[in-house]
C-alpha cells in the first residue's frame, strides 16, 4: 500500500480553525487522527506543511493531507535491565531511569520503556492498551526519573487508567527548583496546553484557546539557600505538568532543558531534576492498597549532597 493524499478547495471556512475544518470535510477521519496528522506534517496548507491545528482557513485556501499507508508497526523485545519495585500477575512497577524514553514513536522505536517491557513480561503484554503503548497506563518524561505502572492484563489496564482519571492514585515527586517559595506550601492552578509557537513546549493557555486543567499541589521538603527541595502532588497529568508550573511561579525545576534558566549548579546532571519518588493506587485485582517508593538516583543524591553543603 502507498500513502494517499487528499486534495481540497476551502470554499467556506466554517469552522474556521484548520483541524476542525478537516474534520468537517474530511470523512472517515475523526478530529483526534488530523490533528495527529498535522503534528506529523502531513498537511499542507497552500503549499506549505502546516503544524499548527488551530491555523486560520479562509475561502480559496487549498488543503493536501497525506494519510500514510498502515505499516505493520514492529516494536522489539530488548534484554534493558530493569529496576522492579513491585510486580505480581497483574502489574509491574517499574523505578525509570533517566534517559529511558516510555514508549516507542516515529523515529524512536528502539530503547524504550516497552522494547525492555517486552522482553520481561514476554506476549503478556500483547495487545493490552494498545500497540505502540502495551500496558502503558501513564508516562514519565524521558529524563523524568522514577515509579511508573504498567498493566498485564486488559482488566488491570482498564482499572488502573480509571483511577488516574478518577485521581484516586496518588503520584507525588521530588524536585528541586531555583529559588526560595515564600511560603511553605501552595496550589497551582493553571491550565496548560501546546506552546502557541513551539509544539515540543507546553505553555500555560488559557481554555478558551485550548488549555486543560492542570492543578498540581506542593510543599517544601528542604531549604537549600537559593534552591528549594519540594514535594509535588498531581491532581492532574499533564504533559510536563509539573516543569511548566513550576517554571510559571518562578521557581523552575534544576536542570530542565526546555523549562529552565539555563543556570549551573556544579553538578552534571542528565536532565531536570525531578523524580517520580512515591506511587500510591489500589490494586486492581484484590482493591489492596500498594505503595511503590523509589530511590532517589545517583544524581539527585549528588545534587542535594552540593547543595547542602554549600548551605552548611
Amino acid at each position: 500500500m502507498s500513502d494517499e493524499t487528499i486534495y481540497l478547495k476551502v470554499e467556506t471556512a466554517e469552522p474556521p480553525r484548520l483541524d476542525r475544518w478537516l474534520t468537517a470535510h474530511v470523512k472517515n477521519l475523526s478530529r483526534n487522527r488530523i490533528q495527529k496528522l498535522i503534528d506529523w506534517e502531513y498537511v499542507h496548507l497552500n503549499g506549505t506543511v502546516c503544524t499548527h491545528k488551530k491555523a486560520g482557513v479562509q475561502v480559496g485556501d487549498t488543503i493536501a493531507v497525506t494519510i500514510p499507508a498502515n505499516k505493520p508497526l514492529e516494536i522489539t523485545a530488548e534484554d534493558i535491565p530493569l529496576d522492579i519495585l513491585y510486580e505480581d500477575k497483574h502489574m509491574v512497577i517499574v523505578n525509570k531511569p533517566a534517559g529511558l524514553v516510555v514508549h516507542p514513536a516515529p523515529g524512536n522505536m528502539n530503547g524504550t520503556l516497552v522494547n525492555a517491557l517486552l522482553a520481561h513480561c514476554g506476549d503478556q503484554l500483547t495487545g493490552i492498551g494498545g500497540v505502540e503503548r502495551p500496558g502503558i497506563v501513564h508516562r514519565l518524561d524521558k529524563d523524568t526519573t522514577g515509579a511508573i505502572v504498567v498493566a498485564k492484563t486488559d482488566l488491570a489496564h482498564q482499572d488502573l487508567q480509571a483511577q488516574m482519571k478518577a485521581k484516586t492514585a496518588r503520584r507525588e515527586y521530588l524536585g528541586v527548583v531555583y529559588g526560595a517559595p515564600s511560603v511553605e506550601a501552595g496550589t497551582i492552578d493553571a491550565p496548560t496546553g501546546r506552546h502557541p509557537n513551539d509544539r515540543k513546549r507546553q505553555a500555560i493557555i488559557p481554555p478558551l484557546k485550548g488549555g486543560r486543567y492542570a492543578v498540581t499541589h506542593w510543599q517544601v521538603e528542604e531549604r537549600l539557600g537559593n534552591f528549594t527541595l519540594m514535594r509535588f502532588r498531581l491532581e492532574t497529568g499533564r504533559t510536563h505538568q509539573i516543569r511548566v508550573h513550576c517554571a510559571h511561579i518562578g521557581h523552575p525545576i534544576v536542570s530542565d532543558p526546555t523549562y529552565g534558566t539555563g543556570r549551573s549548579v556544579g553538578v552534571n546532571l542528565p536532565g531536570q531534576a525531578l523524580h517520580a519518588e512515591r506511587l500510591t493506587l489500589r490494586h486492581p485485582a484484590t482493591g489492596k492498597t500498594v505503595t511503590a517508593i523509589a530511590p532517589l538516583p545517583e544524581h539527585f543524591v549528588k545534587l542535594l549532597r552540593v547543595l547542602r553543603n554549600r548551605t552548611s
